[in-house]
């Protein structure tokens, strides 16, 4: 287990505890599958050579393998590896177990996606000692209560984002604090993108402005990261470098949306469009489940070859109507480009509060929109696709996948996961 500990000091108190799940999925199989322990194990929706790998054991990235890669090509890269389709549902209750085993060394304090966790550490377990000591009972309480091949890395540091950035300097397996006097120093071996909440693109605005090291990104004034930025979100990151707790600006959801690799036998125009009326009916459940109309629908079509294309259309007055959506995909897909198609997606956006859309006017809108909650309810009550529209009738048991690497598939809602 690696270990990097703080000189000690009076600055900022440690005050966050990051917990990282390494390799998660494929540790779940692992742990499900003793066949499967110390090999190099790829976890992946669909099974075929096009499918994608959601998740690869460092066994298997030892050979290259990585989150992204097709099985096809982590099959070149290692004929050895063993292929496990994705099993969301365990996935999900293995979250939950983790959860309970960390609270019984310390309460939760936020989920930040399936494999993530943060605690707020108290003041007895602000020094350098106690935190470590605590992380390790964490460690201990989830191999003895969740299972040997469910492993951490854990952060502690004055703020979430730096425990985060903890987690991913020693993996697997680590551990590492970051005192206030250990900063920013600490963090100049990382690259931009090492860091949570810089990706490609924000990469390429630090860029511009003249930032390319995170040793330059910590020398710059407030007023230099407000400006790279564009907005105020410069100054937290300031703050956030120099282990300031500042609260993340509250944000609300923007999207509801999934996307699917269709099995060979789904890869024409019949298979094809059933399966995207299948996510929609998906979406649009899901999207009522939390609340929510939505103002504007796209789709994605990625052809065998890798061709891609998408539209766009808006839906008037915040909709609710998964009959009225289907209209609307109707007309999104009859100008597709023709041929077979690998994979397919939905989004519902610009979405607003219940409260927020506007009330149908005519009859049969009010009954459409009573019949998709009606729908809604019975689902719910006898499980998930008891009632559906006969143009998905073929794939009911495709589309089947509910996990969103940013978030924890809600078991309530019969449609989540299979």
């Amino acid at each position: 287990m690696a270990r990097s500990v703080g000189r000690g000091g009076f600055g900022v108190p440690l005050s966050t505890l990051f917990l990282d799940l390494n390799s998660y999925f494929a540790s779940v199989e692992q742990q499900l599958q003793p066949a499967l322990r110390g090999r190099p194990v790829v976890v992946t929706p669909v099974e075929a050579g096009s499918g994608c790998c959601i998740a690869a054991s460092y066994e298997a990235k030892a050979f290259g393998i990585r989150t992204g890669t097709r099985v096809g090509e982590a099959r070149r890269l290692c004929p050895e590896v063993a292929v496990a389709k994705a099993r969301h549902s365990e996935y999900v209750r293995f979250h939950q177990r983790i959860i309970e085993a960390v609270e019984t060394c310390i309460p939760v304090a936020e989920v930040h996606s399936i494999d993530e966790v943060s605690c707020r550490l108290d003041r007895r377990e602000r020094t350098p000692e106690a935190a470590t000591a605590l992380a390790l009972r964490v460690k201990a309480a989830i191999l003895e209560r969740v299972g040997e091949c469910l492993r951490c890395s854990v952060g502690i540091a004055p703020n979430t984002l730096l425990a985060k950035v903890g987690t991913d300097m020693r993996k697997p397996d680590g551990l590492v604090v970051l005192r206030d006097e250990d900063l920013p120093h600490a963090l100049y071996e990382l690259n931009l993108t090492d860091l949570p909440g810089i990706a490609g693109r924000m990469e390429r605005r630090l860029n511009a402005a003249g930032i390319r090291t995170v040793e330059q990104l910590c020398a710059c004034s407030k007023e230099a990261l407000r400006e790279a930025w564009g907005s105020v979100l410069g100054a937290y990151w300031w703050h956030w470098l120099r282990g300031h707790e500042v609260a993340r600006p509250a944000t609300r959801r923007r999207s509801v949306g999934h996307s699917h690799v269709l099995a060979p036998e789904l890869r024409n125009e019949e298979g094809a469009r059933a399966v995207i009326i299948r996510l929609l009916h998906k979406a649009a459940a899901r999207m009522r489940h939390l609340g929510y109309g939505a103002g504007e629908m796209s789709i994605s079509v990625r052809l065998v070859g890798g061709r891609g294309w998408d539209a766009r259309a808006e839906l008037p007055g915040g909709s609710q109507d998964t009959l009225e959506m289907i209209g609307v995909l109707g007309r999104l897909w009859a100008r597709r480009p023709r041929g077979p198609v690998l994979q397919v997606g939905v989004t519902l956006a610009a979405l607003g509060a219940t409260g927020e859309a506007t009330m149908p006017l005519f009859p049969e809108e009010v009954r459409r929109r009573a019949l998709s909650r009606a729908i809604d309810r019975l689902n719910a009550r006898h499980g998930r696709l008891t009632v559906y529209t006969a143009s998905m009738q073929g794939v009911r048991g495709s589309a089947t996948g509910g996990i969103a690497f940013a978030s924890v598939p809600d078991l309530g809602f019969s449609d989540t996961v299979a």
